[in-house]
């Protein structure tokens, strides 16, 4: 189990805490990282791009002048796609692009990408944000004493307002809560600070439990044991010729 030092706000070292190997021990997996991040993406697209076809822009159906003898280019409707103003024949409609990644990948992607952050030595665990105020400026020499340069990911409880009061103006940190950790921030943010009990909650959230292997043996057994009981069921047929032989 790996041991990582706790250090105060001032960068000073008040004591260790040991991180669970499952969460924190995981070998690098960069295209499960790369396929979460994927998924991650595509459902957070809106899908609302849309163009008009000849049936949704405005504009007479009749035939704008006879087919023969004019000169002209026939045509049908001044909706046509062929002509200015007319609908668009291919253009984009609204759809859906998300797609359901199992959860067992998601929580391995982000436990590859959590490892990779302590094994980088980007993970520091602080004792507790604690402010006098809700300073920006106080918060600014914070990161400046923890040496935390570049894009910040902060892990605490979403209750600590005098935090988040005084990091929201500062465009290269971000805070979350333990369960509004996801596999973009941890890729997008290249330090990662973590507290005991966020230490904690993220154990308790990513490790793989027991429980879900069962349920996936179980969901497997019955899935065979239904199959088997239809293959039993299924009625017998018999020729006519062995029939009318009887």
């Amino acid at each position: 189990m790996p041991t990582v030092k706790v250090t105060d706000l001032e960068s000073k070292e008040v004591g260790e805490i040991e991180l669970a190997d499952a969460v924190f021990g995981v070998a690098l997996n960069e295209p499960l990282i790369h396929e979460a991040v994927r998924s991650f993406l595509a459902n957070r697209r809106a899908g609302t791009s849309a163009t008009k076809t000849r049936g949704d822009v405005s504009g007479s159906g009749r035939k704008l002048w006879k087919q023969k003898g004019t000169g002209r280019a026939r045509i049908a409707s001044l909706r046509s796609p062929l002509w200015k103003g007319g609908g668009n024949a291919h253009g984009p409609q609204p759809r859906d692009w998300s797609y359901n990644l199992p959860k067992k990948m998601r929580k391995r992607a982000m436990c590859s990408a959590i490892s990779e952050r302590l094994r980088e030595g980007n993970l520091i665990i602080v004792d507790e944000w604690k402010f006098d105020q809700p300073k920006t400026k106080e918060f600014i020499n914070t990161l400046s004493s923890l040496k935390l340069g570049g894009k910040t990911l902060i892990v605490d409880s979403l209750k600590n307002t005098k935090l988040m009061l005084a990091s929201r103006n500062v465009q290269t940190a971000k805070v979350v809560n333990s369960y509004g950790v996801n596999i973009y921030d941890l890729v997008n943010h290249q330090k990662l600070v973590l507290t005991p009990r966020t230490v904690e909650e993220l154990t308790g959230i990513l490790q793989p439990r027991a429980k879900d292997d069962e349920e996936d043996h179980r969901s497997r057994a019955d899935e065979s044991g239904g199959e088997a009981a239809q293959a039993s069921q299924a009625p017998r047929r018999t020729s006519r010729n062995r029939g009318a032989q009887a």
